[in-house]
């Protein structure tokens, strides 16, 4: 009980999120009620331990998440046979299984975002405020820089060798067809995302909240089975800049701004979707 009053004293719980995430979504009351839009500015977050706590939560995340995942990249490069390692499945299995664990375990203080594009998608459809979203977007990046910089500090000279993890649209594929696969890999990812937190759902069948890291990681594994061939699966700009950073050739730069355009296209699409047709909540009487 004294942590629990220590937490109310410093303001933790003070700035809920306006529509939380994974478990943090599960409500006691069936009586749906749709959550009021976040404010586009809200500067009382900034006086908020809450706020700051999610932060570091999102940082660490996508210290862990690029980790465990450059590395595992690494691993599957720097073997003469692809038999030997755990080749293209083992790669988007480390991805996915990494976001399903970091989900279930930061939903409950920041929302388990890891991803710009994520935190993007659910600014647009106002789960939460630009003062948020843009402290999410930096902490994430920093985190990721940090991960891929760990790794190569393990890796040494084999690092740039290797290709560092870094993204680029892959030879027989053009920029369109990697803007392409960015756009329709972040769709599917963001709208699992939507409807996997979706509180009307929540309120409906109490298991959703817990089960929503589960199908948020699978599609991560899904669909970096389907555009690793193409782009090395963005779908993430924090995780394609931390690798661009860290590596810092050339060819790693020439196609970065798909990683950053295609993933932002495909989060505001699975937004939309989401909001106007799924939920129609334009359409709803005031």
């Amino acid at each position: 009980m004294e942590g629990k009053e220590e937490d109310v004293r410093l303001g933790a719980n003070k700035f809920n999120e306006r529509q939380p995430l994974g478990t943090a979504a599960q409500t006691q009351d069936k009586d749906y009620k749709e959550p009021p839009p976040a404010p586009l500015f809200e500067p009382s977050e900034l006086t908020s331990w809450s706020f700051y706590r999610a932060g570091i939560a999102e940082f660490v995340a996508t210290f862990l998440f690029l980790y465990i995942t450059v590395l595992t990249v690494m691993g599957v490069s720097k073997s003469p046979t692809k038999c030997s390692t755990v080749g293209i499945q083992g790669i988007a299995w480390a991805f996915g299984g990494m976001i399903f664990a970091l989900v279930y375990c930061t939903a409950g203080i920041s929302g388990g975002h890891i991803n710009p594009a994520v935190t993007f998608g659910l600014f647009l459809a106002r789960k939460l405020s630009l003062t948020r979203a843009l402290y999410y977007m930096v902490m994430q990046c920093l985190g990721a820089i940090c991960g891929a910089g760990v790794v190569k500090g393990f890796e040494g000279s084999q690092y740039n060798v290797l290709g560092g993890g870094a993204n680029s649209v892959n030879h027989g594929y053009t920029k369109g067809s990697g803007l392409g696969a960015e756009i329709i890999g972040t769709f599917v990812l963001v709208y699992t995302v939507f409807s996997a937190t979706d509180a009307k759902r929540s309120a409906r069948d109490s298991h959703v909240p817990i089960l929503a890291p589960l199908p948020i990681g699978f599609a991560v594994f899904l669909v970096h089975l389907a555009t690793i061939p193409i782009t090395g699966t963005g779908i993430n700009p924090a995780r394609s800049l931390g690798a661009a950073i860290i590596y810092n050739k050339d060819h790693a730069w020439d196609d970065h701004w798909i990683f950053w355009v295609g993933p932002f296209i495909g989060a505001a699409l699975a937004a939309l979707y989401h909001v106007v047709v799924i939920r129609a909540i334009p359409f709803k009487s005031k």
